[in-house]
């Protein structure tokens, strides 16, 4: 049976918001990691402890949060998505290219919004995990992305 155990309570007082729009030129389909211009803006406002999340304003990229080590993943993770959204499939909505709807299947999946705790200024990650804007469409896209941190600011 798993055992669950709970840390320190701890309270802070929400006090400040901040927000910035990163742009990500994507050089199409595939896996931009994101994390350092997130941690980047923390800094930059003196972020204490609060919660930081990321929106993506498009419906055919998204947003996950995924392993940074091996590059391995982001190919299988590709190859999985293509799988379960692949051009050329039928789809009826078309009018922008045969990788426009399977590129909205996909985000639907993995979704456009990330929200992590921050702890001490920075991002509450697990060792082996990265933000990561994902561009589904085949050719290259300018992606905007809303970054806001809610809490204690310095």
């Amino acid at each position: 049976m798993a055992r669950i155990r709970q840390g320190e309570v701890r309270e802070s007082a929400v006090t400040r918001r901040f927000t910035t729009l990163l742009t990500v030129d994507t050089p199409g389909r595939g896996f931009i990691e994101i994390t350092a211009p997130v941690a980047a803006f923390l800094a930059e406002i003196g972020a204490g402890e609060g919660e930081v999340s990321v929106f993506c304003r498009h419906t055919s990229a998204s947003l996950t949060l995924q392993e940074n080590a091996d590059p391995d993943v982001k190919t299988d993770l590709l190859t999985a998505l293509e799988r379960l959204a692949p051009e050329h499939a039928g789809w009826v909505h078309d009018l922008e290219g045969p990788d426009d709807m399977p590129a909205h299947i996909k985000a639907v999946l993995t979704g456009v919004h990330l929200a992590v705790p921050v702890l001490g200024g920075r991002m509450a990650l697990g060792t082996w995990q990265g933000l990561y804007l994902v561009e589904h469409r085949v050719r290259a896209h300018r992606r905007e992305l809303v970054v806001a941190f809610v809490g204690e600011a310095h």
